[in-house]
């Protein structure tokens, strides 16, 4: 049984998501009800596989029966176990939102659980070509998903994501047909022995490989200036949707990256290859300070946190690039705490909308007294994400400078502590806003509250809908953990210390 679980964490969401289409054709609200039975199921079957990784070690399934390297493998270590357990967790908090948030419709849940198949594979694939299939599989359900909102912007959104999402898949894939023509091999562990064995980093046909996979994977990152989709996708799509894909499409596209630069081309070939290294690390420092900046200038709160996100995977990237174990442990700390605290952020960003209507940084304005749940657990997961000990953001962040230091790479250093002075900036200026400003009616409120409601009613985007327990105690429910999770960082720390090939050590 133990040995079928990586298999089982696939099939199930994908068998679960054909369910409500079924259904569908005798209830129309019966999606919710699957998907949760579903998730729930994932969450049983990733926490068992992570127990036994943590107790045995890798565990890998070859895909019918055929073996590696010619079959399709399912590898899960400790950081891959990691990963697929935030994606069932995750999706479940996601849905406990979304029973009161919506939407409601049995194709929405299909393609909520097809995301979640596709984050999972991609968490435990050991095949670069299989990772391309689970790669397009959670892009079209994200595409989807963004554009089940009501509102024209949603689709315009879904639209824009595809185009520049294809493109980051066909390089990827392009990457991968170059990979193969030079070593004739697909699986990452045998891919790497041979470019080991072959010692030729500087070959053409294997440069030109590295930089199409991972400039196709800094798309789905969303890295500067590459970053143009997220925005729109994030701002747009239903705030059950923002919350879901903000906290884990991006975050797995990085682990993939860093199973990449890790697992298959090795940091032989960053040491063989400097130039490869400090452009991805130039790219991600630019990322870092852009992001900031960009987020900094915003008066939409959806699009200050978006822009957000393309400064903090920045900061995720640099660690992995760094490659020394302190780097590269504060990245992974840093990757997960942050998929908890955006996607907290973004839920509660969707509750103070639904309760009053605000949207923007001068509609946040009194929000602590008006609602002061909300605005008090969207003020800690504020500060988590600018490093205030002793939440999960600082200690990422302090892992990857100290790494930075050790590896005597100075500019990283200066720009972890200038982007995060700009972050203070801007989350700073939004919790003075929720508890020092005085409480008005702005543009934004009159434009989202029914015109029969008073400022403070507590409706959801007109619909007259409440606002739920259940929504709010998942965004309390992320700030909570956001702390929390500080104490399972040594633990993290000694399984990735184990689990996680050679890495830098200058």
């Amino acid at each position: 049984m133990i040995e079928h679980l990586p298999v089982l964490l696939v099939v199930l969401p994908i068998l679960g998501g054909a369910v409500p289409l079924v259904v569908s054709l005798l209830h129309e609200r019966a999606g919710w009800v699957v998907a949760t039975l579903t998730v729930a199921g994932q969450v049983a079957l990733a926490g068992l596989l992570a127990r036994t990784v943590a107790a045995n070690g890798t565990v890998s399934y070859e895909v019918g029966g055929f073996a590696a390297p010619y079959g399709i493998e399912l590898v899960v270590d400790g950081l891959s176990a990691a990963v697929a357990l935030l994606v069932a967790v995750v999706a479940l908090g996601v849905l406990a939102y979304a029973r009161h948030a919506g939407p409601r419709s049995n194709s929405f849940y299909s393609l909520y659980l097809l995301l979640v198949a596709g984050l999972t594979g991609m968490s435990i694939t050991g095949d670069v070509f299989n990772l391309y299939v689970f790669l397009e599989i959670t892009g079209l359900a994200a595409y989807g998903l963004v554009a089940s909102g009501d509102d024209a912007k949603s689709a315009v959104a879904a639209l824009k994501y595809l185009v520049i999402g294809t493109v980051g898949a066909s390089l990827y894939l392009l990457g991968v047909g170059y990979l193969l023509a030079a070593t004739g091999t697909l699986n990452m562990a045998d891919l790497a022995e041979k470019l080991g064995s072959m010692a030729a980093y500087d070959s053409t046909l294997i440069l030109t490989a590295f930089g199409l996979m991972v400039g196709g994977l800094t798309v789905k990152v969303a890295l500067f200036p590459l970053h143009t989709w997220q925005p729109d996708a994030y701002a747009n799509a239903p705030d059950t949707v923002s919350a879901f894909i903000s906290a884990l499409v991006s975050t797995v596209s990085a682990y993939a990256l860093a199973r990449l630069l890790f697992s298959v081309f090795t940091v032989e070939f960053l040491s063989a290859v400097p130039v490869a290294r400090w452009a991805l690390l130039g790219l991600a420092c630019v990322s870092i300070v852009a992001g900031s900046a960009l987020a900094v200038s915003q008066s939409s709160v959806q699009r200050m946190l978006a822009y957000s996100s393309v400064s903090q995977f920045g900061l995720v990237v640099a660690g992995f690039t760094v490659g020394t174990p302190m780097a590269v442990v504060g990245a992974s700390v840093h990757l997960l705490g942050h998929a908890v605290m955006k996607g907290g952020l973004f839920a509660a960003t969707g509750v103070i909308e639904r309760k009053t209507g605000a949207t923007t940084l001068n509609g946040y304005a009194g929000m602590g007294s008006r609602a002061p749940v909300t605005a008090g657990a969207f003020s800690v997961l504020a500060l988590a994400m600018v490093g205030v000990p002793p939440a999960v953001g600082f200690v990422g962040k302090w892992y990857i400078v100290i790494g930075a230091v050790n590896a005597g790479i100075w500019p990283v250093v200066v720009v972890l502590l200038a982007s995060t002075l700009l972050t203070l900036a801007y989350f700073a200026r939004l919790v003075e806003r929720l508890y020092f400003a005085e409480a008005t009616i702005h543009a934004d409120e009159q434009a989202n509250a029914p015109s029969d409601a008073p400022a403070d009613a507590t409706v959801a985007d007109g619909s007259g809908q409440a606002v739920s327990v259940g929504m709010v105690a998942v965004v309390v429910t992320a700030a909570v953990l956001a702390v929390a999770l500080t104490a399972a960082v040594p633990e993290l720390q000694r399984v990735l210390e184990e689990t996680l090939p050679p890495l830098l050590t200058q």
